[in-house]
């Protein structure tokens, strides 16, 4: 059985690699906002771009100053 969750991998304040991903929601330099299966990951910071969106996977780079996790069902 293949369980679908979400990983993420941070390299410091500068990149977030994010696994199963279903969808990009909302995207500027200052805010990206990610869906997955349960979640909505919120990154705030500068300068992002996001990258690689292929085989449900997400690269996100620039200068990450938080990350937020909102179950879906939640109020953002």
């Amino acid at each position: 059985m293949i369980e679908d969750k979400s990983s993420i991998h941070i390299n410091g304040n500068h990149e977030i690699f994010l696994e199963n991903c279903r969808r990009i929601e909302e995207y500027n330099e200052v805010f990206i906002k990610v869906r997955t299966k349960k979640l909505y990951i919120e990154v705030w910071g500068n300068n992002l771009r996001a990258f690689d969106f292929k085989t449900d996977s997400l690269i996100i780079q620039g200068k990450i100053s938080r990350i937020d996790f909102i179950e879906k069902g939640e109020k953002a």
